[in-house]
């Protein structure tokens, strides 16, 4: 039975699909001006601010009421500034800090670069609690593991964003914190123990009047046992709609993640995801071509004719998605922009851990900067700068710097290592060294040859006793980075 354009048009009002290149292809100006919702952004689209805002206009020129959607959290976490580094710390900076007056006001100044940029949906903040410290996907993108304390941070970031006309998104329902799997791979599970507290921000965030709340592709047992949130009506529509009185756009995290597009291809978890509540669909990663779009667009029209999805359900959530589109049309002003509001939040959030009698600090001579280079998760682009060598360099003029990743950090490559930087200050430099083996391995190695060494966690900082001195920036943002070098000059 073939589609009607009518149903065609209807489903294509709920997606935001992923493009390649820096200018808007054929297919998608079509679909754009036949009604497609809007896009997500990724740094694939991004050369830089002007170019963005052209791109942008080209797309509101085949529909002026087009939705446009991208991953800025800031710190790690950032599309716009991928090509250098944030010039602001992530969200785990700010809740060290703790100042709600500080987040609310970068979060405005972001707002702003977003707003000018002409993109109207920031899938941020997330709201996740990180009460597990092995977490592999959200850690740092958390304001913290306290509920009380991520609550109102999160508070304060959508204040910021949704002051100058950018719908903040608070992310990933009902709560990724307390897993140990990535969504991208799997399918997190829950614990019914900790759900009240995961759910705390999100209460909050509705209260504060979140425009738009990202769901979660998580198993939570003591709701679903058998679908991931985005996946399903008792989650979606029983919890976030009836229980916590949510009522502004559901919209899915990445539906080709494996965590609900393998069991049902990407099309059924788009299809299920509107059937149990969600408004729109993101998709995103590397799934950006016409006939994926296409593909989704077709599988839920299909479900409405095979009575998987009600029609009335499928434009009830078109309903939102022109609604969303109205408010960003006439809300909020973007402030004019503050270039220091990033690094003084990354300088506030500095911890230092003296241990050594012998003074360390400040490096007043060029030195050797060892940077163990995990790989990080999906969700940030591995093409980030980060690290302390490159800021320290340009203080320190003459500064080496070796970055090793987990295949190159042998025993005869760190012997190199500590031979060329004998007589000279020595920084190692790791992100998350609690969950790579190997990276611990490599600091004990360095710092049993070099225990006047000084450590610089750009993770999560579980442990603060390594190196004659240790600092935590609680970020790999470039800023955190700049503040750490001017730690270590004593220049801050």
């Amino acid at each position: 039975m073939p589609l009607s354009g009518d149903l065609l048009r209807l489903a294509d009002a709920v997606l935001l699909p992923g493009f390649p290149g820096h200018a808007p292809p054929d297919w998608l100006r079509r679909r754009l001006g036949d009604g497609l919702a809007g896009v997500v952004l990724f740094s694939r689209n991004i050369a830089g601010p002007a170019q963005v805002a052209r791109l942008t206009a080209e797309l509101r020129a085949e529909n002026p009421s087009v939705l446009v959607g991208i991953d800025e959290e800031s710190g790690e976490v950032t599309r716009l500034e991928v090509a250098a580094g944030s010039s602001r710390p992530g969200a785990y900076a700010l809740g060290v800090v703790d100042d709600v007056t500080l987040t609310e006001s970068l979060a405005r100044d972001l707002g702003g670069d977003l707003a000018r940029a002409g993109i109207t949906i920031d899938f941020a903040p997330s709201a996740d609690v990180n009460s597990n410290p092995d977490n592999p996907v959200i850690g740092l993108r958390s304001f913290g593991a306290d509920p009380a304390l991520v609550a109102r941070h999160t508070r304060a970031f959508v204040r910021g964003l949704q002051s100058a006309g950018v719908a903040a998104s608070a992310k990933h329902f009902p709560g990724h914190g307390d897993t140990s799997v990535d969504s991208h791979h799997g399918v997190p599970v829950v614990a019914e123990s900790g759900i009240e507290d995961a759910l705390f921000p999100f209460r909050e965030a509705i209260g504060e009047g979140v425009k738009v709340i990202m769901t979660g592709h998580l198993l939570v047992p003591s709701y679903d046992a058998e679908r991931p949130a985005t996946l399903s009506p008792k989650v979606l529509t029983g919890l976030l709609r009836e229980e916590l009185g949510f009522d502004g756009l559901i919209i899915t995290d990445g539906i080709e993640m494996a965590a609900v597009s393998g069991a049902y291809g990407i099309g059924g978890a788009s299809a299920r995801a509107i059937a149990a509540g969600a408004d729109a669909i993101c998709v995103g990663g590397e799934r950006a071509d016409e006939a994926t779009a296409a593909g989704i667009r077709d599988a839920i029209a299909a479900a409405v004719t095979k009575g998987l999805l009600p029609e009335e359900r499928l434009a009830d959530a078109a309903r939102r998605v022109r609604e969303l589109a109205t408010w960003a049309a006439s809300s909020g002003s973007p402030a004019p922009a503050d270039g220091d509001i990033g690094l003084i939040a990354a300088r506030r959030a500095i911890r230092v851990t003296r241990r050594s009698t012998t003074p360390v600090l400040p490096v007043t001579e060029a030195a050797h900067v060892v940077e163990l280079a995990p790989e990080m998760n999906l969700a940030i682009d591995r093409n980030t700068p980060w690290g302390v060598g490159e800021p320290l360099g340009r203080l320190l003029p003459g500064t080496e710097v070796t970055r090793l990743a987990s295949g190159q950090c042998t025993g005869p490559e760190l012997e190199r290592v500590i031979a060329r930087a004998a007589g000279r200050p020595l920084v190692v430099v790791v992100r998350d060294v609690h969950r790579f083996a190997w990276q611990s391995q490599a600091l004990r190695h360095l710092l049993s040859a070099r225990p006047d060494a000084v450590v610089v966690e750009m993770g999560l900082p579980v442990r603060s006793d390594l190196g004659a001195v240790h600092v935590a920036t609680y970020g790999s943002a470039r800023v955190c980075g700049q503040a750490a070098a001017e730690v270590l000059t004593g220049r801050l």
